[in-house]
């Protein structure tokens, strides 16, 4: 917003700022022309706006605070707040946080504490974006009610907003629309003369834009946008056909957003799948990642710790598999390396399955904790050098190799402890059962010497 802009901001001839007028809509695009202009029209976000909802009801009695919109593109976030913004008759201040600063965000502040009856509604696009500085100056108005903050963003705001500012606000989480949503708006923008496409008579089927629907994956915005560019590189009354969505499908891009909540949530999905023994949500996953522009070394390592976090002593060559794929994804590359990685995926998420290890490290790690550390028994010590030779460090050690099995009935902790307990799936059920021999020996040559020391 240029300054000229915000200094007659509330002059009466803009007392409706979001008004929409047919010399508006000449030069939008579509995804603008057909915004909701209530709530009642916002469509796919029903767990927020059925009636009786927490937010419906606190734009209908104008007594709702600042609020924080989270969301993917394109679900609906901008839509709602210009809807809360007409359904309240609020002033409307829109800011990307990408193009403005602190010195605009002080005009527009200033301008909202001088008419502080005309119900500011700060809408602020990208609220990720703004810096802390930035954040904390909008604190002592959205505190005194001088402008009811609404902020949008992608990004989770529990990492991006300040925490007295998300403290000040409620949070509305937003989903992704679903494609029967977006295809009905999609037939509706077609049918609009008014606002829409309808001045261009041109059809579509249903199969037509429930396909354009799914190749923009759930947002609203790209799907309307390119409907229009279909439909205006027809001629009037024609009908759109597959061959017309063919650009769309090539250049589908699938929604991953390195580094951020998508990246985050997706490699999750795809770690409990190899964990949950699910081989084909395991590939959809990998797949949805390296579509997404995912480093493969990133995933490698993430299947490198599953081998030893999830599949463990039941399957020991997991580890080495995985560690194998690590490396081919260095000296490959992609697109190669997906097979790589397919194949370690597969292995991991088919193989039986075992925690063992992670047990066993978990509960040594609480006793070194919560209990006295066990010192070193001395027959087990370093013997090397004089001083330990003298102080008798390694007196009485018994050299395993010399016993049946390498078992020669001598304890390695000074108070024995139970921490690994063997599954019984796959190779680990050899495990178990070569332990309870092994304890059986043990037990039986302590028991003989103990006789012998007694005699």
């Amino acid at each position: 917003m240029a300054a000229a802009d915000q200094t007659d901001f509330f002059a009466e001839e803009a007392r409706s700022p979001n008004a929409d007028t047919p010399a508006k809509r000449a030069h939008q695009p579509l995804a603008a022309r057909m915004r909701p202009r209530t709530l009642a029209e916002v469509v796919g976000q029903d767990h927020l706006l059925k009636p009786g909802s927490l937010l419906p009801r606190l734009v209908t009695q104008n007594r709702f605070g600042s609020l924080l919109f989270y969301g993917p593109p394109g679900c609906g976030k901008t839509s709602i707040a210009e809807a809360i913004a007409n359904e309240t008759k609020s002033r409307f201040v829109r800011v990307n946080a990408v193009m403005s600063n602190v010195a605009e965000l002080r005009e527009i502040l200033a301008a909202a504490r001088r008419v502080p009856s005309a119900g500011t509604i700060l809408f602020i696009d990208e609220l990720h974006r703004f810096n802390k500085s930035q954040q904390d100056l909008l604190l002592p108005d959205v505190e005194e009610g001088t402008v009811r903050l609404i902020g949008a963003t992608t990004h989770n705001p529990g990492f991006y907003v300040n925490p007295p500012l998300l403290s000040r606000s409620h949070l509305f989480r937003l989903e992704p629309l679903a494609p029967a949503a977006v295809a009905g708006v999609l037939r509706a923008a077609l049918a609009d003369v008014e606002r829409g496409l309808g001045s261009r008579r041109v059809t579509a089927g249903d199969r037509i834009l429930a396909d354009l629907a799914v190749f923009c994956d759930g947002d609203l915005r790209r799907a309307l946008n390119a409907l229009e560019v279909i439909v205006l590189s027809l001629a009037e009354g024609a009908a759109i056909t597959p061959a017309d969505l063919e650009v769309f499908a090539r250049e589908r891009r699938i929604r991953y957003d390195a580094n951020e909540d998508e990246h985050y949530d997706t490699i999750s999905a795809f770690i409990k799948s190899c964990r949950g023994s699910d081989p084909d949500a395991a590939m959809y996953w990998l797949a949805k990642m390296l579509a997404g522009g995912e480093d493969p070394r990133f995933v490698a390592r993430r299947l490198v710790i599953l081998a030893s976090e999830d599949v463990g002593l039941a399957d020991p060559q997991a580890l080495p598999l995985a560690v194998a794929a690590h490396h081919a994804c260095d000296f490959i590359g992609l697109p190669e390396a997906e097979l790589t990685l397919a194949h370690a995926t597969l292995y991991i998420a088919t193989a039986p399955k075992s925690n063992s290890a992670t047990l066993a490290l978990g509960e040594a790690h609480r006793l070194l904790k919560e209990s006295p550390v066990q010192p070193v028994p001395l027959p087990l010590r370093d013997k090397s050098g004089a001083a330990s030779r003298q102080n008798e460090h390694g007196k009485g050690y018994r050299y395993s190799h010399d016993y049946p099995e390498n078992i020669s009935g001598q304890d390695y902790l000074e108070k024995p402890l139970a921490l690994y307990t063997p599954k019984t799936a796959g190779w680990e059920a050899k495990i178990a059962e070569r332990l309870a021999r092994w304890r059986e020996l043990k037990e039986s040559l302590q028991a003989r010497k103990a006789r012998e020391k007694a005699t």
